[in-house]
């Protein structure tokens, strides 16, 4: 499990470099291309932002901050991954994104002092995204439905399994 993992990580880093790669190479220099839309009305387009900040880009010039956190962030969930590790392969998924996402945009802080990002939902306002990002917000998602539904259960199940021992001594 650990090794698919550590490929699923990979992956998603490598996918996430590898839009933003597209992005300034063929996004930049048009800005924005239409991308989803039904006649008249935009869904979908893709914008190049280069966000120098966090989300909707608060934070702004702080990158020495931005990187050190989101380090911070990245170690923790390693460290956590590894804590937890087996608990849960929903968990450890949730997990790996999480750290996936926060290592691609981390690159870019690294590479070029802010996070490229692309996609723009234009059906309601929103902010431009990149892969990382989606990521991100799929791992907090994964991580709420884990800890409201998934780790009560397995909380329950230990708890009634070590009754169940102790009932048997």
């Amino acid at each position: 499990m650990a090794i698919l993992l550590a490929l699923l990580a990979a992956a998603l880093i490598a996918a996430d470099q590898l839009v933003k790669y597209w992005a300034i190479y063929e996004l930049k220099p048009v800005g924005t291309m239409d991308f989803i839309h039904i006649g008249d009305f935009k869904i979908f387009d893709l914008t190049y932002l280069e966000n120098q900040g966090a989300i909707f880009g608060v934070m702004s010039g702080k990158r020495w901050f931005l990187v050190g956190f989101t380090s911070i962030v990245v170690l923790a969930g390693i460290v956590l991954l590894i804590k937890l590790f087996e608990r849960s392969k929903f968990l450890d998924i949730a997990i790996t994104l999480f750290i996936a996402g926060g290592i691609g945009n981390l690159i870019d802080r690294f590479r070029f002092a802010f996070v490229v990002d692309m996609f723009e939902l234009k059906l309601f306002r929103f902010a431009i995204f990149n892969v990382a990002d989606i990521c991100v917000t799929v791992a907090f998602v994964m991580l709420l439905i884990y800890g409201i539904f998934i780790d009560p259960k397995i909380e329950k199940a230990k708890k009634a399994e070590k009754e169940a021992a102790e009932s048997n001594e």
